[in-house]
């Protein structure tokens, strides 16, 4: 399962360009990283993520975890989970972190907004059930906000706390008193983010690399 034995220059690595947008430059960088992370492994287990300090802190650290073993994010239409990882799927995973070229269309643009937007829903969705939870809701804003240099990590909560009680006053409002609320789908996540700009702000950087910097 994607546990490639080239170095970046070889034939696979060249698909894997083709594949993430990844160059071959920063796939060597990223190889690096996870031959780090994984102790010289071929593959990558969940407790490899442990030792790293950033992540320690994070509020949704074990949704960050899980999305890189869940099937749905590999672009192979897949479901479920995996116990390991190798390269390929690591990198995979990593692409829909990368900023979108300079020069795209806006329809290419779109594409890839939307591609961001439904990985960080699964990130959030882990029963797989098509929905996610006004509190999850509450974690995607904040997450988001939190990479913005211009408010403060209260002000994101705050922001992040008024836009969920915004969703649950229109949501509930329109229920019947008998109807259960069953949580947002992708599809009305997508319509409450409109305008949100996502592009910037999707990074990690408890890799000890800031993927906006190396994916430009």
């Amino acid at each position: 399962m994607g546990a490639l034995q080239s170095s970046p220059g070889q034939p696979e690595y060249v698909d894997l360009a083709e594949k993430t947008g990844f160059s071959l430059e920063q796939i060597r960088v990223l190889h690096k990283r996870f031959k780090q992370l994984s102790h010289n492994e071929d593959t990558l287990r969940r407790e490899h993520f442990n030792g790293i300090p950033d992540l320690a802190c994070n509020p949704i650290r074990s949704q960050i975890i899980e999305a890189f073993f869940d099937k749905r994010n590999f672009r192979q239409n897949g479901e479920g989970t995996v116990e390991e990882i190798g390269f390929e799927e690591f990198l995979v995973v990593m692409s829909h972190f990368k900023p979108p070229k300079l020069h795209v269309t806006e329809e290419q643009r779109e594409s890839i907004r939307k591609e961001k937007l439904r990985f960080l829903f699964n990130m959030h969705d882990t029963d797989n059930d098509g929905t996610i939870t006004l509190e999850e809701y509450r974690h995607v804003v904040e997450e988001l906000l939190s990479h913005s240099e211009a408010l403060e990590k209260n002000t994101a909560k705050c922001i992040a706390d008024a836009a969920m009680l915004e969703v649950a006053s229109i949501s509930m409002g329109h229920m019947e008193p008998d109807e259960f609320y069953e949580g947002i789908t992708f599809e009305h996540f997508l319509k409450l983010l409109n305008g949100f700009e996502i592009e910037s702000r999707m990074n990690i950087r408890f890799l000890y690399m800031d993927t906006v910097n190396l994916c430009k």
